[in-house]
């Protein structure tokens, strides 16, 4: 991910280093640090700054290897387009990015117009708001 395309990620999902409950369940999944979650974020959980930056190196690394392992056509992305990848996969997940069939083949062919509307007409896009529109923008035009 660039430097530009994880301080968007890191400002999107915030620093909290004390975990807290999804918000839609009011419990699990938890989450710490820069929108960690996993079996060891619980109910009371404290971490500093520096475990909150070493786990969203890690998730940005896992996502990161995840698109390129799953989509390898990837890599003839920009780099702007390639970091959209990475936080959405980031956001929900590998299995949730992969679930966008027909944006992912969009975007393989160059569609980024049509890609970006695709992304936007998701449930997704309805969860996240905001973030969902930047990105949108962002696989449209190549461009932060």
């Amino acid at each position: 991910m660039t430097p530009a395309g994880l301080a968007q990620l890191k400002n999107e999902e915030g620093l909290r280093l004390t975990a807290y409950p999804d918000p839609l369940s009011g419990g699990a999944p938890w989450t710490i640090g820069y929108g960690h979650t996993g079996p060891e974020v619980h109910q009371g959980l404290k971490w500093t700054k520096a475990q909150a930056e070493a786990a969203l190196a890690a998730d940005v690394a896992k996502a990161e290897t995840g698109v390129e392992k799953a989509l390898p056509w990837t890599s003839g992305l920009d780099p702007v387009r390639r970091d959209v990848l990475t936080d959405m996969t980031f956001n929900m997940g590998l299995e949730g990015l992969l679930g966008f069939h027909h944006t992912l083949d969009l975007i393989k062919t160059g569609q980024y117009d049509q890609a970006a509307d695709g992304m936007l007409a998701s449930e997704w896009a309805r969860q996240t708001g905001p973030r969902a529109r930047r990105l949108a923008a962002e696989m449209r035009t190549g461009a932060r």
